[in-house]
């Protein structure tokens, strides 16, 4: 797939007078009533201004948390528009609103006028959202014109506002199309996907092996080097016939992932495993923390990071490297301890010339918090979503969007 197979909001022409809904990802951590952060916000601020200066009125909507389709007072959206608000500096008022279907809602989207926003209520709040209920996707459909999509974060899943919306827009003859960020999510992952320039080198981290044995297979298949950090790790280590102590072992998934080493060694492909870990008997701030190699971990202790000559190795490795994907911290970064093989791993690719990108909220946290950012070409606003789309999987939230 690439972005000349999706259908772009050059597709909505004339926008002026018109309204239309905008599936936006501001699923976004909230800390003591506010956005912690607003990377998701600010990523599809281009979007909701070119939509803004072509004279439409705006609709937003995202889901946020996992409410379990009833109103939870600490998701609601309200500290989501006050935090849009300050990201468009002033360019736009923006209300909260409620649910599609309140009188309220309906009253205030009617009486909107050019260059105006309502962000409805968290979306997750019905059930019909995660559902793909047809009637839910209608009470969207009923207030908009037209549909974009900005939201890759939620492209994997068959939602109503993802799925049944959309299908819904372009059956009544009502435009459904991509945003700037949509776009350029599936035309960067396109490259990775379909024509790297090599050598290519995926660095994949995180706790579990299980969440990503299918991206696993299908990078094998593609790149010419993978390197391995996180607790997931371990589970290869132990399947290798390694000491892994304490450590995070998935012993289901064992014979998987033996049957993934040997798909790499069939074709070529190396898959790098850290040689020595950052271990302790507890994984907390102050823990007392020993070198050992990963293959010889006591058994009292746990591995919690990838070592310092693991991080020199990786280093290595990449110095080469022509393209670069990294997901997944490389240990419980977020406890000092163990967080310097993460920071390592990212300074790394950072040196380095190639076309790199970041997926995954735990990888982009460690960039921004050694303000890297400028140094990534492309860090991805899709964690799932990412994944999949480099798996091959069709994603309900583009494939409705092409041709």
């Amino acid at each position: 797939m690439s972005n000349g197979s999706l259908r772009t909001l050059d597709r909505l022409g004339d926008v002026n007078g018109t309204r239309v809904f905008v599936r936006v990802d501001f699923n976004v951590p909230l800390a003591d009533g506010s956005v912690a952060d607003d990377s998701r916000i600010r990523a599809t601020i281009p979007t909701i201004r070119e939509l803004l200066d072509g004279g439409a009125a705006l609709i937003l909507a995202s889901h946020l948390g996992r409410p379990k389709g009833a109103p939870k007072q600490e998701l609601r959206m309200a500290p989501v528009a006050v935090a849009l608000q300050e990201a468009l500096g002033g360019a736009a008022p923006v209300r909260g609103v409620g649910m599609p279907a309140e009188p309220s809602t309906m009253e205030a989207v009617e009486g909107m006028g050019a260059g105006e926003i309502v962000l409805l209520e968290n979306l997750r709040f019905d059930p019909g959202e995660e559902t793909n209920e047809p009637a839910f996707a209608g009470a969207l459909a009923d207030l908009a014109d037209g549909y974009v999509d900005d939201a890759f974060g939620a492209a994997h899943r068959a939602h109503a506002s993802v799925s049944a919306l959309p299908e819904l827009m372009l059956a009544s003859g009502r435009e459904a199309v991509a945003g700037r960020l949509l776009a350029h999510e599936v035309e960067v992952l396109g490259r990775l996907r379909e024509g790297p320039d090599r050598p290519y080198v995926a660095i994949l981290g995180g706790a579990k092996v299980s969440d990503k044995l299918g991206v696993i297979d299908a990078l094998i298949d593609r790149v010419d080097t993978l390197l391995i950090g996180g607790a997931m790790a371990f589970t290869l280590l132990a399947a290798g016939g390694g000491s892994v102590g304490r450590s995070l072992v998935e012993s289901d998934r064992l014979d998987d992932v033996r049957a993934a080493q040997t798909k790499a060694d069939s074709q070529g492909v190396a898959i790098v495993l850290p040689s020595d870990v950052v271990a302790a008997a507890e994984a907390t701030d102050d823990a007392g923390v020993t070198i050992v190699p990963a293959s010889a971990i006591p058994d009292d202790l746990i591995g919690l990071d990838i070592g310092p000559e693991t991080v020199e190795r990786f280093a290595q490795i990449l110095v080469d490297a022509k393209t670069i994907l990294w997901n997944g911290p490389m240990g419980m970064f977020e406890l000092e301890p163990f967080a310097e093989g993460t920071r390592g791993v990212a300074r790394a690719v950072a040196s380095v010339g190639a076309f790199s990108v970041v997926g995954g909220g735990d990888s982009i946290a460690a960039v921004r918090r050694l303000g890297l950012e400028g140094s990534f070409d492309h860090l991805s606003t899709g964690g799932g979503a990412s994944l999949e789309f480099l798996e091959g999987r069709s994603l309900p939230g583009i494939t409705i969007l092409e041709g």
